[in-house]
């Protein structure tokens, strides 16, 4: 994964509708395509709106304790997507200060590469051919976020996370690639302890998602306009979540003391 520092995004205002198109210029064919550029950089930009809008929101409903850090994907074709464009993003992970503290926890060797987003805990949302998705992301290569809830839930107990988890209806827990996915709304204690049975940080991603299919023609409900601002409020009903999960200042687990 790879991110460019997003371009000036429309206010929130502005932010637009997504189109038929935005989901078909991610196809077999014509993500190839550099034609098809311009589309895409269109699609990435309103992504980039609602991430924009959504780091002002969660940083008003936190009184400014929560500062995350905006950026978008690739939109060309690229050797380094192997010069297809299959997925579209903007997500929001921990600002500067946050990442220099995490920094100063693991170390100089474990943190040198902290600088690339994905190697954060991150909120997210996106756009493949198939449908249109907002989600909190752990990448296996952000391993002391992961280990941070391993451990906070050692010492705390899931009881809280399940809670937060079934707070989110529509969204699903699921593991790096595996077929299995645990329904947010109807977990207990049993199926959490299923899942952490297998999850291991720095093997396997964790991902609590929730998707939208693309429209079929040139209708769907994905395609209302208020969809960009419903995507702004999912990031924003996310961050409970994140920050029960993800290492910070105050939720600083990730080290046995």
């Amino acid at each position: 994964m790879q991110a460019q520092a997003s371009e000036e995004p429309a206010p929130l205002g502005e932010m637009a509708a997504f189109e038929e198109g935005d989901f078909h210029a991610l196809g077999e064919s014509l993500g190839r395509d550099p034609q098809y550029n311009d589309r895409r950089l269109s699609t990435r930009r309103k992504l980039g709106a609602i991430a924009k809008a959504a780091t002002a929101a969660i940083g008003a409903a936190t009184g400014g304790e929560l500062e995350l850090s905006q950026r978008t994907s690739l939109h060309q074709p690229h050797a380094f997507n192997h010069m297809r464009v299959r997925r579209l993003w903007a997500y929001l992970c921990r600002g500067k200060p946050e990442k220099t503290r995490l920094k100063r926890v693991i170390g100089p060797e474990l943190a040198k590469d902290l600088d690339a987003a994905y190697r954060n805990a991150y909120l997210c949302v996106a756009l493949e051919e198939e449908f249109l998705e907002v989600s909190l992301r752990v990448h296996k290569d952000a391993w002391y976020d992961g280990q941070n809830l391993l451990n906070r839930l050692k010492q705390e107990g899931t009881a809280t996370w399940i809670r937060l988890l079934n707070a989110l209806p529509g969204y699903r827990l699921r593991m790096d690639d595996w077929k299995g996915e645990w329904v947010c709304g109807k977990l207990d204690r049993d199926r959490i302890e299923e899942y952490l049975r297998y999850y291991k940080p720095g093997d396997h991603s964790l991902t609590i998602e929730q998707r939208i299919p693309a429209p079929r023609g040139a209708r769907g409900p994905v395609l209302a306009p208020d969809v960009p601002a419903r995507l702004l409020a999912e990031l924003v009903r996310l961050v409970p979540l994140y920050r029960h999960m993800v290492w910070s200042k105050e939720s600083d687990h990730l080290f046995t003391r």
